[in-house]
């Protein structure tokens, strides 16, 4: 019975979390509430682990979250559930493209589309930012602040928007560098 709720639960989540795997955070903290699978601490792990990993984020993430669950099964069953709906749709599209490609109504339905997709992905990005460099148990502001997540967010700010040198680094140095600072940190 899990196996199908982890497939059905991430099928919701594939069909209504568009604009890629950021998009589907709202809907993983929603499961996490409902199904108690995992907590909001192991959510911003497994957005750690997904954006460091190849491949899709909201893939990456239903694996996880399916392996956690349910083990290798489980991590089938909703990585497939998350991608059935995309792959339904395309199919669909691919079928009747040529009959809609230019239709108005399709054309304003996608460009309709975009700010939903910006909003769902501005929340997110919002909660994981809140879930870095807050702590949402603690009773007063102050005691709230994770100030090493504070500084490190702050440091790397500084190096990636107007630190010439650091500037124009791939990304992946500055992934590597935060990795391991949170191990020898504690974070």
């Amino acid at each position: 019975m899990t196996l199908l709720q982890l497939y059905f639960e991430f099928f919701k989540t594939g069909l209504f979390a568009v604009g890629g795997g950021l998009a589907t955070l709202p809907f993983l903290q929603d499961i996490s509430v409902r199904t108690g699978w995992f907590t909001q601490a192991q959510l911003s792990d497994m957005i750690a682990v997904s954006e460091s990993t190849p491949g899709p984020m909201g893939v990456n993430m239903a694996t996880y979250v399916g392996f956690t669950t349910a083990g290798l099964p489980g991590s089938i069953c909703a990585t497939l559930g998350l991608i059935t709906p995309s792959i339904i749709i395309i199919l669909l599209i691919a079928l009747s493209l040529k009959a809609f490609r230019d239709n108005k109504y399709v054309d304003s339905a996608f460009y309709g589309l975009r700010p939903a997709s910006t909003g769902l992905i501005a929340a997110s990005g919002l909660s994981v930012l809140l879930m870095a460099l807050w702590n949402s148990e603690s009773t007063t502001l102050l005691d709230g602040i994770q100030w090493k997540g504070v500084i490190l967010f702050a440091v790397l700010l500084v190096l990636t928007r107007w630190c010439k040198p650091t500037k124009k680094l791939h990304p992946i140095f500055f992934i590597l560098g935060s990795a391991v600072i949170g191990i020898v940190f504690g974070f």
